[in-house]
């Protein structure tokens, strides 16, 4: 991967480059699905978590949990959840935005004072189109959104999974390289200058 690419994966739509990782222990819980769902989706963020070379925790001392991942059916259902227009303002207008645009996932980031990922919030309403779509999957391609900030625009020409030859899915080596680099405790946990993306790129493997 040339820099040019991985600086276009931080690349926002307004032109300003921003990365940022987790600076907290990542604690996952998951709303909306069976155990059997569950577990699956807890096994992606904590193998992304493991490729990272970050930590997870049973607990987070401010939020209880800090990465939650909600399951519905509608967005109208969201607003319903208890508590959670405390944690996400403005949460019934959202839904009636993203109700319109008929978006089925939709994430929200909070950051600490140094600007380094503090929680997220991941919203999957399961339409057709998402439910058609394997567990295992849908856990992965979410966990891989979520551990670092990306563009808005990064993945929408690729998606961050490819399809080997034998159907199984898989994380992309070029992004889950440019996840490790990311998390290099000799670069910084947020970072605003394009130049970023050349120290990203110098750590990559040579054979992507």
């Amino acid at each position: 991967m040339e820099p040019d690419q991985v600086r276009a994966l931080f690349t926002r739509g307004d032109g300003s480059y921003l990365c940022a990782r987790w600076g907290s222990p990542i604690v996952p819980v998951v709303f909306g699905v069976e155990d059997a769902t569950l577990s699956v989706v807890k096994g992606a963020i904590e193998a992304v978590v493991t490729l990272a070379n970050h930590r997870m925790a049973e607990t987070d001392p401010e939020l209880g949990a800090n990465l939650m991942v909600f399951f519905c059916r509608e967005w109208a259902e969201l607003p319903q959840v208890p508590n959670l227009d405390r944690l996400v303002p403005d949460l019934g207008l959202l839904c009636d935005r993203l109700a319109v645009a008929e978006a089925n996932q939709y994430r929200i980031f909070r950051f600490d004072p140094s600007g380094a990922i503090r929680a997220a919030f991941v919203f999957l309403r399961m339409d057709r189109h998402l439910s058609a779509v394997p567990a295992e999957t849908l856990a992965l391609s979410q966990a891989v959104q979520s551990i670092l900030l990306w563009s808005d625009k990064a993945f929408m020409d690729a998606a961050p999974l490819a399809q080997i030859s034998d159907g199984t899915v898989i994380l992309r080596p070029d992004i889950a390289g440019v996840i490790r680099a990311a998390y290099d405790p000799v670069l910084p946990a947020v970072a605003q200058d394009a130049s970023h993306a050349l120290r990203l790129s110098a750590r990559l493997p040579r054979s992507q």
